[in-house]
């Protein structure tokens, strides 16, 4: 057995749960502006990339995590050709919009360029051509500054952020008011997806980032994935103006699939209505929470 010299623990979202991880090697490590970034090849999970000693993706299942959050609300717009990605750093998110032939256009935003650029030289994996498709304009700017004064409108907006934690400044890419804000920038049947937060650590930010999505959409549908590298299972909101994703035939999506490029790994009609289906147990968690995020009363992930 190859000798394991070097250990990342990653504090589990509580101070009572960690995660060793066996370093293989350290592929990069560095400050940027807002946080400390880390791509580790694992012996576990492959090359993984870590934010502030969080796990954010490894290669082991970032096809899972990713084609979880884009896919459903993609099939969810008839026709999608106009899409707004925030957060993503890895390229992974945008990876995934490309494969629509109907798609003319995607803005990405995100506030880290030293992330984007740390990934893309030794996480290329991930994006795979990604950013230099002619589709693709990258902004590095702050989302919700983003959303308030750009003018465009979209057919999709997906939300790649980092947790809502108490220091972290995603925290305001979760409210009422800034869902508000993207709402304004859909077009007709417009579609909203977000990353909810874990529904194993932090059932309380995924009923809460559900109750805000309903508040102002007029379909909205929580659901989520395993993820095994998460430990957890991570959930999801979707917000719709236009249609209800548990509403699609699996037939269209097949057909629809059939039309990408390249091959999916996780994502199919089957998985589709699989993830919007909760568990009793989790429907009965997320209907004793009422609360709605907003700018005064965030939702926040256990630190």
């Amino acid at each position: 057995m190859e000798p394991v010299w070097r250990y990342l623990i990653e504090w589990i979202l509580t101070p009572y749960e960690a995660h060793m991880h066996g370093i293989r090697r350290v592929l990069y490590s560095g400050k940027t502006r807002y946080q400390q970034v880390d791509v580790v090849e694992t012996y576990s999970f492959g090359k993984c990339l870590f934010l502030d000693g969080k796990l954010q993706s490894s290669e082991y299942d970032e096809y899972v995590y990713h084609e979880a959050l884009v896919h459903p609300a993609m099939m969810t717009h008839p026709d999608p050709r106009r899409v707004l990605v925030i957060g993503g750093g890895e390229g992974a998110t945008i990876r995934e919009v490309l494969r629509y032939p109907s798609v003319e256009r995607v803005v990405m935003v995100d506030l880290d360029k030293e992330v984007v650029d740390v990934c893309r030289r030794y996480m290329p994996e991930w994006s795979r051509g990604a950013f230099e498709d002619p589709r693709v304009e990258l902004v590095i700017e702050e989302g919700r500054k983003f959303v308030r004064e750009c003018g465009e409108e979209f057919d999709v907006v997906i939300l790649d952020l980092t947790d809502p934690t108490p220091d972290s400044p995603s925290v305001y890419l979760y409210t009422r008011e800034f869902y508000e804000m993207v709402k304004r920038r859909l077009g007709e049947e417009g579609v909203m997806v977000t990353q909810a937060t874990s529904v194993r650590f932090s059932p309380k930010a995924f009923a809460m980032i559900r109750n805000t999505v309903a508040a102002v959409f007029p379909i909205a549908r929580a659901y989520y994935t395993p993820v095994t590298s998460f430990l957890s299972l991570w959930g999801f909101v979707l917000g719709s103006l236009g249609r209800d994703p548990a509403s699609i035939n699996p037939d269209e999506i097949r057909s629809r699939l059939e039309k990408l490029t390249g091959e999916l790994r996780y994502y199919d009609e089957v998985v589709h209505i699989s993830m919007l289906h909760l568990p009793r147990y989790l429907r009965e968690r997320l209907d004793e929470v009422r609360e709605v995020a907003t700018d005064e009363n965030p939702a926040y992930m256990p630190p």
